[in-house]
Formats: structure tokens, sequence, C-alpha cells
């Protein structure tokens, strides 16, 4: 059985209690109690007799990342005095035990706390990782803890290689965000415990999710062995709503998959770095991929490449953010963008027609970025006139004649003639108007003014009306916020991974909520 273990900075008696009640009320198992500042053994065991969840006890030294600046053997001497008052294992660095020619512990296990002998590397991977792990499986410990910073997210496939090849119970965890897997994931590979923060504040180590978050949304209680393992792999992908669209979905329809967060440096070499290990890696599951910034053109290259299948449109496009790893033939690779469809999607439905009807109608689209050419891209191939519109007009121009005649038209306009348009629809692909910069618009500056007969569709979903949505509102005209497009592109992704129709309803709930938080 993994553990959750809330680790709790003892301030003060009556703190720390509290901390632990509330950790036991969000479903930890254990809590580490962190008495670095305490002094006085007194104190310790007063302490330890009033918590009311088993305790791992730790008194960490400050070259180990703590705070203590007692002595080698004061600060054992506390932990003995936890355990003598009942807490369930002591934390002792292994650097510690070595320094000292400690012994380890004397009596049997039934009649003694357990021994965690633990060492840390707070800046990289340690040099000699591989030696510390034969050390420490020798060691007379009854728990075996290594934890590092991981220096990309391939680091994490290393402590998981360390938990499938304990001969004793172990925890191996990697620091900062490229380590987060390593606790997320630490149940599917059998480790002794997993470290969950009560909320950000209290993080005692980098990278440390809360109890609410694994617990709630990464599925902890759920997770085998042989869960499948889904995930968006980019940079940043701290803001991510996908974790929670799609495990709260699995959840709802009983499927046995998490989904996590992959952080990837920008090159391509790095992208392929991880792909060539992460899908090798049997006992991960890897079975589906999200792809966001830098690497959705990464990942184009990367399955042209292995002669994976690509939906032909996305690769026109230039770009995809969907793969499929289907593990039961040989991982066999396949990719498409679920973006475009979102799009065409939203407006057929938001005007109550067929893709084939877009033929009929003018289109501006605002920005040349990514999401701008799978728009142009995808209103190219339905037929509608498009119009480019972008700060410099040089990538518009570049983009337009890159798709102009494919079935439809597309030309490039200056911003400045926006107001001249005569278009049906209006979608903005830029980031002008996203959170924090609320009050400003696309459209600011051009003199555009909408009617009753527009539709217009902003891709930002934070926030989810934002000026250009308000105003054209206010003038009457139908609108489409960026929600609308991320839980579409969602739920293609979910069923493309699961098989399932995608429970839309709950995605959208589930954004509602997180965008309201």
């Amino acid at each position: 059985m993994t553990r959750l273990c809330v680790p709790i900075l003892v301030r003060d008696h009556d703190q720390a209690v509290a901390d632990a009640a509330r950790a036991a009320e969000l479903g930890a198992d254990l809590v580490e109690l962190r008495i670095d500042r305490m002094t006085d053994a007194g104190e310790v065991a007063k302490l330890v007799k009033a918590v009311r969840v088993p305790t791992i006890a730790t008194c960490r030294a400050a070259e180990e990342g703590g705070e203590s600046k007692l002595s080698d053997v004061e600060r054992l001497s506390l932990e003995l005095a936890a355990a003598e008052a009942g807490a369930s294992y002591l934390d002792i660095e292994w650097a510690t035990v070595k320094a000292n020619s400690w012994a380890g512990p004397q009596q049997p296990r039934d009649r003694r706390a357990g021994w965690i002998y633990s060492a840390h590397d707070f800046e990289t991977r340690p040099a000699k990782l591989t030696q510390l792990v034969a050390d420490l499986a020798e060691a007379p410990c009854d728990v075996a803890k290594l934890v590092w910073r991981a220096r990309t997210v391939r680091d994490n496939l290393e402590a998981f290689e360390i938990l499938l090849d304990r001969t004793k119970p172990s925890i191996a965890l990697c620091m900062g965000e490229a380590g987060v897997i390593s606790r997320l994931l630490a149940k599917k590979f059998g480790a002794f415990l997993t470290f969950a923060v009560l909320d950000e504040a209290a993080v005692t180590a980098p990278g440390q999710p809360t109890v609410q978050a694994i617990k709630s949304t990464y599925r902890w209680d759920a997770q085998t062995a042989e869960t499948k393992v889904y995930g968006v792999v980019g940079s940043p992908v701290g803001h991510s709503m996908s974790p929670a669209i799609h495990n709260a979905s699995f959840d709802k329809i009983g499927f046995d998959g998490v989904y996590v967060p992959f952080l990837g440096e920008a090159s391509y070499e790095s992208f392929k770095a991880f792909m060539e290990t992460f899908v090798a890696f049997d006992a991960l599951h890897l079975s589906g991929l999200s792809v966001t910034i830098p690497h959705k053109e990464n990942a184009l290259r990367y399955l042209k490449e292995k002669g994976a299948l690509i939906d032909p449109l996305a690769e026109r496009i230039g770009a995809i953010n969907t793969i499929v790893i289907d593990r039961e033939h040989g991982n066999a690779l396949s990719g498409f963008s679920s973006d475009h469809a979102a799009i065409l999607d939203s407006i057929t439905a938001a005007l109550n027609i067929e893709r084939d009807a877009l033929a009929g109608y003018r289109v501006a689209v605002l920005g040349a970025g990514g999401t701008g050419r799978t728009a142009v891209a995808a209103l190219a191939e339905c037929g509608a006139t498009v119009v480019v519109y972008n700060r410099t007009f040089e990538r518009a121009e570049a983009l337009a004649a890159e798709f102009n005649g494919k079935r439809g038209k597309v030309v490039a306009a200056k911003i400045e003639k926006l107001c001249d348009s005569c278009c049906h629809i209006f979608i903005n692909t830029t980031s002008v108007g996203m959170t924090p910069k609320v009050d400003a618009s696309p459209i600011d500056g051009t003199g555009l003014q909408f009617d009753a007969t527009q539709l217009v569709f902003d891709t930002i979903y934070t926030p989810q009306e934002t000026k250009l949505l308000a105003a054209a509102k206010a003038a009457g005209a139908k609108t489409i916020g960026g929600a609308e497009m991320f839980v579409r592109q969602a739920a293609a992704q979910f069923e493309a991974w699961t098989g399932q129709p995608a429970p839309r309803e709950l995605m959208r709930q589930v954004l509602d909520a997180r965008l309201a938080l």
C-alpha cells in the first residue's frame, strides 16, 4: 500500500495538532512532523501523543534542506523521544548515519518505530545515484528514501525504475515542476509513500502537490499498477486545465486512466527524447498525449519521422495537438489536431448550420499564430472566404498565400482596415484581452462596430467573457467564448483515447469551476 503523507512544519503545538487533524480529514494516511525548530524531548513526546494520525518524526539538518541547528546526536535523541511516544517512523539522513557510524535500530521491528534512511539532493541528480541506491538497499533501515531535483522530466523514469527494482519499501521522488509526476504516480509504482501538502503555502519541498489535488484531481484512490497514463506535454504546463477535465471524465465513465502534466523543454531534441523514453517505458502504460506550446510542430515532425498515421489536414496545418499510443499493437503512434474540428463545430453549432454551409460565409481571422493558422486552414477547407488580419501584415500575407485556393479564398488585410471587412464571422486567435490584461481588445483602435447579423468568436477562455465578447453582446451579435472550443477539443481527444463518448457537460462544469477560482 502506498501511503499519502502530509508534511507539517511544527511552529507550535496547537498548530501542528490542528494541521494533523485537517490532514486526516482530507484523507492522509500519515503525517510527517517536521520538528526542526524543536529542542525539548518532552515537548516532542507531548506533541506526538496529541496527534491522532500515524506519524513520521523528522528533525532535518540544515544541510539536508531543514532548519535544525542541533548536533546529530541531539536531533536523533528528539526523534527517539518521538518514537517512545508512539511515532510510527523516524526519518534519519543517510549522510548523518554514515558520518556517525551509527549501527541502526537495535530492536526487532515489531518493538520499535520504523527507521527511514533518507538522501536528498536539492540541486540535481546525485552523481553516484546507482551506488546510493545499492547502499540504502543494504543498510539496516526499514525504508529507503531518495529525493533529488529533476533535471528534466526524464529523471522521473529513473525514480520509477528504483521503485520497480526495490528490495525493501522505498521512496523515490523528484523535486521541481519537472518531477511532479514522480509524486502523482508514486502509487502506480508501489512507493512506500508520496507527499502532499495541506495547501500551497505549506510546501516543504519544490513540486509538492496539495492533498486535494492528488486525491481529487489525480485519481489517487483509483490508481493501480495497470492504470493507463495520459498527459499534456508542453512548457509551461502547471496552469493547464486539462488534468482536471480529463481525470473527472475518466471518473465519470469508470475508465482506468490518469492524466498528468509533463513539463517538456522547448527544443525538438528534448521532445524527441521524451517520446523515445516515455513511450518505450512499458510499466508507465503511456497511452495518449495532449500537445501544447511549444511542441505542436515538434510533435508533427516526430510522428512524420516515425512513419505514424497523421490526419491530412493536421499535416497541412503543420501542427498536431493529440497523440494516440496503441499499446496493444506495438505502441503504434497516430496524431491529429482536435483544435480545427473544435473551431468548426463551435461555429456551426452557434449558427445551426452544417460545415459545407460555411462556403457562403466571409470570415475574419485575427492573428497569424498557431491557432490562427488552424482556423484559416479549417475554414478554407470548408470553402469559406477568409480574411487574415495581423499586426505584422507580412505574416498575414504569408499565411493567406499558403492556404488560398485550397478550396476557399484566403486573403490578407491590414488591421486598420478591419472596420471595412464586411465579414459575417470574426475569430480572435490572439492573446489580446487574456487575463491579466482584461481591459484590452484586439479591435481597439480599429473602429469596428458589430451588429446583430454577425458572430464573434474569441478563443481566449480566461476570462470567459472578454472585452471583445462583451462589446459583441452589447451590439446584439452572437458570441462564442474560448471555453466552448476548449471543451470540444478535449472531448475529441478523450474519445480518441478511450473509444467512449466524452461526458461533455461534465467537462464544461469542471472547466467553469476551475475558471471561477
